[in-house]
């Protein structure tokens, strides 16, 4: 079956593309605005890619064109897929389709946190010699690609609350039907989808009444929105975590001091103990830092113990569990100056984001760089909560372009003399040229490309350290 993906290049659709491919089916796609990783996994697949969305592409018809959310109504290729009446999909209704039908789904929902638990937990299972198929919103650094068709019966996926496609305005994860349904958290978010919290809450609500009786939903102990979801019905048994949690949670942590030496200080989330109903049940070391990451640890730990992993592997996993692309990588380093790529786009996963890089560099400078580029971001809904987010930063650099949507100057003067904007990405790059002094750690965060930031940046700063020393 020729199978043509629209939107080939989003984390998710190129997923589902290397999914395809590894089912037999011949695949193709188009996009614009290729850039890694994706760009580069669809290559090594050998999945040929249409630049931008010519209706030639079409010709000859495919047996099915998978429409990604990205696609709309006015499109050329929309129009003469519709005119030709070309059978279409979504992709979470074609994975749902051909893929998930007979597996034992396990997802990860939460407005953050889903690309590093979903990783988690496929890791875990791998471990574990269970082999599952995945599709995660990032590339796990212990797989090196996003998706996997994998073995029977276990199927990892991150479960997305943004709507399904122009002719499927439900969120994408009512789709999945999970037998396993991890809640990480719940916050407003997908402005340009949702009017308010209350929405999203209801489309939680909805992925929940999917979970049959025999499944388990794992959630936080501690978040009122998911509370107030799972209060609308839940008729699935259920799993508390928090790391903090208490009473309320049957996953907890204890959590013990840094190694010594580490510059984060103590209880930085590297290590602890994982307590089931107050019982130690195992223990986690990892390269992994951050109180999130602790919770998230704990999330997949019960996910796993549903599908048959004993938490004691879990914990032996984790330990060898090495990380996402684009969460707090570390991209390169160039006269002593160390440049980190990160995906945070929304003030609560920056700030934790910022945390985690402290508790690894002590009191070292952070230099954060931010592109305000997600559609809620672009909105200016999180404009009054933004600057908070960025307090643990010593200097903070504001991409703001003309066509940003709000005024980012209220912003940056709340942030003081750390704050600074620059329209463009070029200017950017010179004045962070002039400013980085040797020892400083640079967290660029952005849900897209930023233009290139990240490599600009450090051919610019190798230049002109081989012209210091030249």
């Amino acid at each position: 079956m020729h199978v043509h993906i629209l939107g080939i290049c989003g984390t998710f659709m190129g997923g589902i593309a290397a999914i395809a491919k590894a089912a037999g089916h011949h695949v193709t796609g188009a996009d614009r605005d290729v850039y890694p990783p994706m760009s580069t996994q669809l290559a090594e697949l050998g999945i040929k890619v249409f630049e931008g969305f010519d209706p030639a592409q079409l010709e000859p018809a495919p047996d099915v064109v998978v429409v990604g959310n990205v696609m709309t109504r006015g499109m050329p290729v929309i129009e003469a897929l519709l005119e030709r009446q070309i059978p279409y999909a979504s992709g979470p209704e074609w994975l749902a389709r051909e893929v998930l039908r007979d597996r034992w789904v396990l997802a990860v929902a939460g407005t953050h946190g889903k690309t590093s638990t979903t990783s988690m937990l496929a890791w875990i299972l791998e471990f574990a010699g269970l082999s599952p198929g995945f599709l995660i919103g990032g590339i796990p650094q212990d797989f090196g690609i996003s998706a996997r068709l994998g073995e029977r019966p276990f199927f990892v996926i991150e479960a997305d609350e943004y709507d399904t496609a122009f002719f499927d305005k439900r969120a994408k994860f009512v789709h999945y039907r999970p037998r396993t349904l991890i809640l990480n958290n719940l916050e407003y978010d997908h402005a340009d989808i949702y009017p308010d919290l209350a929405s999203i809450e209801r489309q939680f609500h909805h992925l929940v009444r999917t979970v049959p009786g025999s499944g388990l939903v794992v959630h936080h102990a501690t978040d009122a929105n998911l509370a107030r979801a799972l209060d609308m019905g839940c008729w699935t048994p259920r799993e508390a975590f928090a790391r903090d949690g208490g009473s309320a949670a049957r996953w907890t942590a204890d959590l013990h001091g840094s190694p010594s030496g580490s510059p984060g200080g103590s209880r930085d989330g590297s290590r602890f103990d994982v307590l089931l109903d107050g019982v130690r049940a195992g223990s986690v070391h990892w390269s992994q830092i951050g109180g999130h990451n602790v919770d998230n640890a704990l999330a997949a730990i019960a996910a796993a113990r549903h599908a048959g992993v004993p938490p004691e592997v879990s914990c032996a996993a984790l330990g060898e569990f090495r990380g996402i692309k684009r969460r707090m990588e570390l991209r390169g380093e160039a006269g002593g100056i160390r440049i980190y790529d990160d995906f945070a786009h929304h003030p609560t996963a920056i700030a934790t984001t910022l945390e985690g890089l402290r508790q690894r560099v002590g009191n070292a400078r952070i230099v954060a760089v931010l592109e305000p580029r997600s559609a809620t971001m672009k909105r200016g809904v999180h404009k009054d909560t933004l600057a908070a987010s960025l307090a643990l930063a010593d200097e903070v650099w504001l991409h703001a372009p003309a066509d940003l949507g709000w005024d980012a100057r209220a912003v940056v003067d709340a942030l003081g003399e750390r704050g600074h904007s620059s329209g463009e990405v070029a200017g950017l790059v010179a004045a962070l040229r002039e400013r980085l002094l040797p020892g400083d750690h640079v967290l660029i965060m952005s849900n897209g490309g930023f233009g290139g930031l990240h490599g600009k940046l450090l051919a610019a700063l190798t230049e002109a350290s081989h012209g210091a020393q030249g």
